[in-house]
């Protein structure tokens, strides 16, 4: 019985990491681990607080859930870059 619920558990946790997984945008190289994809939410969720901050989205470009889906995959994608960039540099 323990055996059982442990499956559906781990069946679960490995749902619900591959809906993350589908919300995060990735790079076509990324292919993530879980503790890789909780990171990377983190630094997901940090980015899209600093795109709140700094007012980036105006009204328009919200009308439409999939262009805006897609310009903060890209600006995600760009800052997730730059960012790679100033830790290699930093860590040199």
């Amino acid at each position: 019985m323990a055996n059982v619920r442990e499956r559906q558990r781990t069946q679960s946790l490995n749902e619900a990491f591959t809906s993350l997984r589908k919300i995060i945008p990735t790079l076509p190289s990324d292919k993530l681990s879980k503790i890789q994809t909780l990171k990377l939410a983190a630094r997901y969720i940090d980015f899209l607080c600093q795109v709140l901050q700094s007012d980036e989205l105006d009204a328009r470009g919200t009308s439409c859930s999939y262009v805006a889906h897609e310009r903060l995959s890209y600006a995600f994608s760009v800052w997730r870059m730059g960012d790679a960039c100033s830790l290699s540099t930093t860590s040199h």
